[in-house]
């Protein structure tokens, strides 16, 4: 009898232990070692209760999660066996009479057993007898092996919830993130890849998933660090290791122009990182692709705008040192008209240092949004006629009309910001019409507004460079532009006194046939 008991202990336990290996849901788990344990200790009913890992409250919270025997109706009847706590002690005959008689169970003899990971108690199983034999010594060995396994369910299920949570967090990260993440396996073939890098590259994580690095990573016009390939052809990443710790390979860099599947082509910086374990194995790589398409145009941005202010800054400063140096030779005696000319020459070359200075000084202000107006009453059409006139002296190639409504609208600006706001528009107006023609400035009323045209009939402007001609230091990318003088902030600083007044500026350009610059004012 006793061996036929101990066979059945074994095959409910070898059950037990596939169903922990086979399933993560706890409560079948739970349920199916609650019922073993019933049956062989003869109980009438049970119940398995697990501590609350996250009360709402303060005080210790439990919650029944497996039972056989008992309604779920009346399960809260026999919250006072663990309201002092799940400590496996066994209540009184009296107490538990007391709980069968308001349940309407024959319950005779209960029997509780702590459910312990380490040294932590998880919860508590518990073994209800119709019958008055009490639990012996060997009952509570038996059930507390079934009490030890089912601890080791829930142990299992918390840690694979934690991996779960885990997991989730990291791959709302990865696709979160604005830059591209790619995970690779030891031979370089592709176990990840986010969103973000799914749209950098044109692949997605259907099409890549399996493919090798450098079917998805391909880069070209390389310019800074080693690829992928070359990196791992020299033997990285090498591992070193620091005071017998874990191996550790420093990350590796690359620059270039990733070929998208589509053909075109994406300026990213990509780093590599290894993941390493203890013996020195490669087990993944982490790479981070940024696209850098923005740094390398500000970059560029920023090398053009030094070469011409160099030149900006040479010209004037050479006229200006030549005919002064000129002027002051002890060996020559120069006419009045020569020395009138020559001091008009170094006045304008000045003058022209000075509008350079003024410009470069409103981008640093435009930079930390420091540019300050000085409100006023200002008639536009009057200050556009009387700057006509004053670019009318400077070009015989042109003509320029002012072209405004009688009892043109009175606006609240500043008038030195508008005058140079009309001046930069006028001058690029000329300089970008070397052919001559007309350059007309027209005022027209809106309800709410005024608006203000600068119309040439010169080169014109690309249609896909249009929404970049107001971007600090930027100069279209063609043969006059690069002879033209100038700087590329004219129309930066123009946008900026525009947008500071609370209006908007716009251009509207078919190359080859002239642009119009508007923009509007508060009325």
């Amino acid at each position: 009898m006793l061996t036929d008991y101990r066979v059945r202990q074994r095959e409910y336990l070898l059950k037990i232990s596939r169903a922990l290996t086979a399933q993560l849901d706890l409560s079948s788990v739970l349920r199916l070692i609650l019922e073993a344990a019933g049956d062989i200790l003869s109980g009438f009913a049970g119940l398995i209760v697990l501590r609350d890992d996250a009360p709402d409250r303060g005080e210790e919270a439990f919650s029944v999660v497996a039972q056989f025997g008992i309604p779920s109706g009346i399960v809260n009847l026999f919250a006072p066996l663990w309201t002092g706590g799940i400590d496996g002690a066994s209540m009184s005959r009296r107490s538990l009479a007391r709980i069968a008689m308001t349940a309407g169970l024959p319950l005779r003899q209960v029997v509780a057993l702590p459910m312990r990971s380490g040294e932590q108690t998880v919860g508590s199983i518990y073994i209800f007898r119709n019958f008055d034999d009490e639990f012996s010594a060997n009952d509570r060995q038996v059930l507390q092996s079934f009490a030890d396994q089912a601890a080791i369910a829930v142990n299992n299920a918390r840690l694979y919830e934690q991996v779960t949570q885990e997991k989730r967090r990291l791959d709302a990260i990865l696709e979160a993130t604005a830059d591209g993440v790619l995970i690779l396996d030891p031979s370089f073939r592709i176990t990840k890849i986010n969103q973000a890098l799914a749209r950098q590259s044109g692949w997605s994580a259907a099409q890549a998933m399996g493919r090798h690095h450098d079917d998805v990573i391909a880069l070209h016009n390389k310019r800074a660090g080693m690829t992928l390939s070359e990196a791992a052809a020299g033997g990285w990443p090498l591992v070193t290791r620091d005071s017998g710790g874990p191996p550790v390979s420093g990350p590796l860099y690359v620059e270039g122009d990733l070929q998208r599947r589509d053909g075109s082509r994406l300026s990213v910086g990509v780093t590599y990182a290894p993941l390493i374990d203890r013996e020195g194995r490669l087990v993944n790589l982490i790479a981070n692709v940024r696209d850098i398409t923005r740094f390398r145009e500000a970059d560029e941005i920023k090398n053009t705008f030094i070469s011409v202010i160099s030149h900006e800054l040479k010209t004037p400063v050479a006229l200006i040192k030549g005919y002064a140096g000129t002027l002051r030779r002890e060996d020559a005696q120069w006419e009045a008209d020569t020395v009138r000319d020559s001091a008009r020459i170094i006045e304008e070359e000045a003058d022209r240092l000075t509008a350079l200075i003024d410009n470069l000084l409103d981008a640093s202000r435009l930079q930390v949004g420091a540019l300050k107006l000085n409100l006023g009453e200002v008639a536009v059409d009057a200050l556009a006629r009387r700057l006509v006139e004053l670019f009318r002296t400077q070009t015989q190639r042109h003509t320029l009309l002012a072209e405004f409504p009688p009892d043109f609208p009175i606006v609240q600006a500043d008038a030195a910001r508008v005058e140079q706001l009309l001046s930069n528009l006028i001058g690029n107006a000329i300089k970008y019409s070397p052919n001559g023609g007309s350059i007309r400035i027209s005022g027209h009323v809106l309800p709410d507004a005024i608006e203000i045209r600068v119309s040439d009939q010169g080169m014109g402007i690309p249609i896909e460079e249009q929404s970049r001609v107001f971007e600090r230091f930027y100069r279209l990318d063609d043969a006059l532009s690069r002879r033209a003088q100038g700087s590329g902030l004219g129309l930066f600083i123009a946008k900026a006194i525009v947008e500071a007044h609370g209006g908007t500026i716009s251009v509207d350009s078919t190359p080859g046939r002239g642009a119009t610059f508007s923009f509007r004012l508060p009325r």
